[in-house]
């Protein structure tokens, strides 16, 4: 078959720019993608936190027409994804993107033009394929920051010859954040007030970027098979479940993979001592190590592992209703993260009244993370929900036995421990509630002291488990293909 001519579109990517998982899954499966032999190329915003030492200008200014805006100008850098041979262009506009903050101010308040921001970004992708003479078979947006690319295609340049053979696909990586702006934006969109109804574009008298790309979109993904399924329940779909179950045969759930050329504990640079499942030596000599760089006395007792957001989300207000049962329990813990305020004070004082048992690190260190991944025994993760997940699958590589809730990826790449058999890769519990997550604990640390030939069994099984973005890339593919056959080319 042959190759595809493919153009991401996003806010975020890895390493240029990142507030999550959004911005590894663009700064990676391109990789892969263009491995296999696709021509495959990332459209992005040039923050100023970007670091542009590497990229060069091209052509001349990109004309960008913005409706009652009128055209707006700006300069296109290119350059490459590290490690590859991937174009990445940057779209430099110093109105619309020169921030240091992807998308918020210094009071976490989303800034006031974010609309007319990345309706900006999903209009330049389209002209910028035209002026570097691309006609993409897929248009790759994702999440609502780029969701407009696929209302584009269909109402603005629905006759227009460049993108005649083009399909889109829109990946919703979190629902939680859908574009909802006043409906004065139907006037920069540009796309004909007919559009502004309850089926397409409208919610609640606003335009919803977000329903607007899952309407218009070829073909819909998001990153777990679970997750595909839970965002059709009330409970996840965040009041467009209804509009997703329209679209029920066109949305397919693909794992996110894991870059192993960073993740690998037989290699990894930035821990103690280097192990495998041939070999779990290491692991012991990573734990000591990580105990005292975070200041814990070095003890043979269960670690557990936090790096995360410490926002609602991942359901920190149950962690702390239960953190104080938990430090009753003969373990340790090590947090590294940020997030909501209150948090920051909360976790900083537990680590005060605990220091033998509660480690906490504010902020995010990546050399940190994964000598956190390398040292500890289990690893937490109590998520309301979560699309996919990366460090449980982290985790699993370096031997660390997640804890779970099972939602969406969690749900998907976690096994069971079976108590009969000692086998599974991690504890999952169902319905986040403190004492589920205190019971859940206590059966993981119940098996470290009790069933030690369980834990070694079951650490085997996790670290030769394979999350290859190969797979993935593959499963996109066939993804893609499926999106042209729907579209009649």
């Amino acid at each position: 078959m042959k190759p595809l001519k493919i153009i991401f579109s996003a806010s975020e990517c890895h390493p240029f720019a990142k507030s999550g998982g959004l911005a590894d899954v663009v700064g990676t499966l391109p990789r892969y993608l263009k491995a296999a032999g696709h021509d495959v190329r990332i459209v992005m915003p040039r923050y100023a936190s970007v670091d542009t030492t590497d990229f060069k200008p091209i052509g001349g200014p990109l004309g960008v027409p913005m409706g009652i805006i009128g055209e707006q100008w700006c300069g296109v850098l290119e350059g490459k994804l590290p490690g590859s041979e991937v174009p990445v262009y940057l779209i430099e506009h110093e109105v619309y993107f020169g921030w240091r903050d992807l998308y918020n101010d210094e009071e976490g308040v989303g800034y006031m033009d974010n609309d007319n921001r990345f309706v900006f970004l999903s209009r330049a992708t389209m002209q910028l394929c035209k002026m570097l003479d691309f006609a993409p078979d897929i248009l790759h947006s994702h999440d609502w920051h780029t969701a407009a690319t696929a209302l584009f295609l269909n109402t603005i340049y629905a006759d227009d010859p460049h993108f005649k053979n083009c399909a889109s696909v829109l990946t919703l990586h979190n629902m939680q954040h859908q574009g909802r702006f006043y409906n004065g934006l139907m006037n920069v969109l540009d796309v004909g007030w007919e559009h502004f109804n309850f089926r397409e574009i409208e919610q609640f008298d606003q335009v919803n970027l977000l329903k607007a790309g899952i309407t218009h979109a070829t073909m819909l993904s998001t990153v777990s098979p679970t997750y595909a399924q839970e965002l059709m329940t009330p409970e996840f779909g965040c009041e467009l479940d209804s509009t997703l179950r329209t679209r029920a045969h066109d949305l397919v759930g693909i794992l996110n993979g894991v870059d192993t050329d960073e993740w690998n504990p037989a290699r990894d640079t930035l821990i103690a001592a280097h192990f495998s499942a041939k070999d779990l030596s290491g692991k012991a000599v990573c734990k000591k190590a990580l105990q005292k760089e975070m200041n814990l006395p070095v003890r043979d007792v269960p670690v557990i592992g936090i790096i995360s957001r410490l926002v609602n989300q991942k359901g920190f207000d149950v962690v702390a209703e239960a953190i104080g049962d938990l430090l009753q329990m003969d373990i340790q813990m090590v947090l590294l993260g940020s997030g909501e305020p209150w948090t920051h004070f909360f976790f900083g004082d537990i680590a005060a009244l605990y220091p033998q048992k509660f480690a906490c690190r504010i902020g995010y260190d990546h050399a940190l993370s994964h000598r956190i991944e390398a040292g500890s025994d289990f690893f937490l993760m109590s998520s309301r929900f979560e699309p996919c997940g990366l460090n449980q699958m982290y985790s699993q590589i370096y031997g660390t036995l997640p804890i779970v809730h099972g939602v969406g990826g969690l749900e998907d790449t976690v096994s069971n421990y079976d108590e009969s058999r000692g086998t599974g890769d991690g504890f999952k519990f169902y319905g986040l509630t403190a004492h589920n997550l205190i019971n859940t604990v206590g059966w993981a640390v119940h098996t470290w002291y009790n069933h030690p030939e369980h834990l070694k069994k079951m650490r085997i099984q996790a670290m030769e488990k394979e999350f290859t973005w190969t797979r993935s890339a593959e499963a996109y593919v066939e993804l893609y293909r499926t999106a042209l056959h729907r579209r009649g080319v």
